[in-house]
C-alpha cells in the first residue's frame, strides 16, 4: 500500500487544520461554558435568592451582636474560602435582629464591632456606625448596609444574595426602618 500522491505541502497543510481544530474545540469548552451558564445556572434554582441559614438563635443573645458567617449563595466549585462570607447579626429582642453586611460603606473595607463602646469601626479611614448601623462619624455618607431576614423554626435566616445598596432601584426608602427613621440617617 502506498500514500496517494501528496506533495509535503498538501501534508503539512492537512495536518495544520487537524490541529487547529483541536485547539479550537478545547477553546471552544469554556466559552460555550460562560454563554450556556444561565440557562445551567436556571435549571439548577435557587442562587443568590435563596434564604441562608446563619444558625440557631441561641447563637445570638438578646442585646448582644456577633459576628456570624455563610456560604455565598454563588460560588463556583474554585472559590474555596473565598466564598464563605461574614456579617453582624444584632439581636434586639426575641424576634427582632439586625444583619448588618461587614463592609464598609464607603469603600469596603471590613468593620470591626466595640462591645465596650457600643460602635462599629472602620480601620481603613475611620469611618464610625453606631449599634444600629447608622453613621456616627467618618467618611461613609450613609449606615451599614443591612441583609433582609427571616426567622423559621428557631434558625435565623438572611437573603445574602440581594443586599441593598444606594443604587438599588429601590431607593433608601426600600431599606427596614428602625422605629420613625432609616438605619442610615
Amino acid at each position: 500500500m502506498t500514500l496517494p500522491d501528496m506533495s509535503r505541502r498538501a501534508m503539512l497543510m492537512k495536518l495544520g487544520i487537524f490541529f487547529n481544530g483541536i485547539i479550537a474545540l478545547i477553546l471552544a469548552v469554556p466559552i460555550l461554558r460562560y454563554v450556556l451558564s444561565p440557562i445551567t445556572r436556571a435549571r439548577k434554582g435557587g442562587g443568590y435568592t435563596d434564604w441562608l441559614t446563619l444558625g440557631g438563635l441561641e447563637q445570638f443573645p438578646a442585646g448582644e451582636t456577633r459576628l456570624a458567617t455563610f456560604r455565598n449563595p454563588d460560588v463556583t466549585p474554585w472559590d474555596g474560602k473565598t466564598a464563605d462570607s461574614a456579617c453582624w447579626v444584632r439581636r434586639i429582642d426575641d424576634q427582632s435582629f439586625q444583619v448588618f453586611a461587614i463592609n464598609c460603606a464607603h469603600l469596603g473595607c471590613p468593620v470591626r464591632w466595640f462591645p465596650q463602646s457600643g460602635l462599629f469601626m472602620c480601620p481603613c479611614h475611620g469611618g464610625v456606625y453606631y449599634q444600629d448601623g447608622s453613621r456616627a462619624s467618618g467618611p461613609p455618607e450613609r449606615g451599614l448596609f443591612e441583609y433582609a431576614y427571616k426567622v423559621e423554626e428557631g434558625k435565623l435566616f438572611i437573603k445574602a444574595g440581594e443586599l441593598l445598596t444606594p443604587g438599588a432601584p429601590g431607593g433608601p426608602n426600600a431599606l427596614v426602618k428602625i422605629g420613625d427613621k432609616l438605619p442610615c440617617a
